[in-house]
């Protein structure tokens, strides 16, 4: 009787109706996977600075989940490479998102490198870059990056600024101060776009957007921000200027009045080529 019954209830089991209904397992990551962002730091002789920032950096993103770090080394010479081999290696041990650095043979410019490395990725929704010295700290790294996952669609550009702060938020030379004051002047006169800081070193862009503009960027020196963010205004991608604490580092590599006339220079070529006065 004992086998009659658990057949009977087997019998009874198969009869149940089945649900036909599957929950959409994308709809499931939409709501838990945070959007991928990919950053890239554009380094020439930067192996002094780098190494504590990057590993703070490694740290904090890790914590945050769906963020590659690429270093994009730009024709450094043969003793920096093997100085800033031997600083990546142990970090790439022990951090899997901080992806194998990329030597380019050539010095193309921090703007060339910091392309080189968004051309790398393909799925990323945000590309990002940071400058190597740690003047922007990673936490606020971290910062910006959370606040571009939570925009809405069509998504801006953050460019981070450190004209909105005050105080011991942004500390920077007086001549740094000065002249970036005149740049931003110089750039939303001549440009027609109004912006207080176009060269702080960490601007956060949608990978739709930079594609669409990418073809015609063309100035890949310490300018090619204020080309991109042209080429972004003119593609109709918002650009939004985020506050940020800055702590200048000592020891780059420009020179206040020399590279101060070449980026006018530049911003003038992108003005001319906005009026189609330059050939492409």
């Amino acid at each position: 009787m004992r086998e009659t019954h658990d057949k009977t209830r087997h019998d009874k089991d198969t009869t149940r109706p089945v649900s036909n209904f599957h929950f959409p397992f994308s709809i499931f990551l939409s709501f838990h996977m945070p959007a991928a962002v990919h950053l890239v730091i554009p380094c020439y002789h930067e192996s002094g600075r780098i190494g504590p920032f990057l590993a703070e950096l490694c740290a904090v993103t890790q914590e945050l989940g769906g963020v590659t770090i690429r270093v994009v080394e730009d024709g450094s010479h043969a003793d920096e490479v093997r100085r800033m081999r031997g600083i990546l290696a142990p970090l790439c041990q022990r951090h899997p998102h901080l992806l194998d650095p990329l030597f380019l043979p050539d010095n193309l410019g921090k703007g060339g490198a910091v392309y080189a490395g968004w051309d790398l990725e393909s799925t990323a929704e945000w590309l990002v870059f940071v400058d190597a010295d740690g003047s922007c700290s990673a936490t606020e790294v971290a910062r910006l990056v959370r606040l571009a996952r939570e925009q809405p669609t069509p998504q801006p550009a953050l460019f981070a600024s450190r004209l909105h702060q005050f105080g011991d938020q942004v500390r920077r030379t007086w001549k740094r101060r000065l002249i970036g004051r005149v740049f931003g002047l110089l750039v939303s006169t001549l440009l027609g776009i109004r912006i207080h800081d176009s060269q702080c070193g960490l601007k956060l862009v949608p990978r739709a957007a930079y594609q669409r503009v990418a073809p015609a960027l063309r100035i890949h020196g310490f300018a090619f921000d204020v080309e991109l963010l042209a080429a972004l205004h003119d593609s109709g991608c918002p650009v939004q200027e985020i506050p940020i604490a800055w702590h200048e580092t000592p020891g780059g590599h420009v020179h206040l009045l020399r590279d101060s006339w070449r980026m006018a220079r530049d911003v003038w070529r992108v003005r001319q080529q906005r009026l189609g006065k330059v050939r492409r």
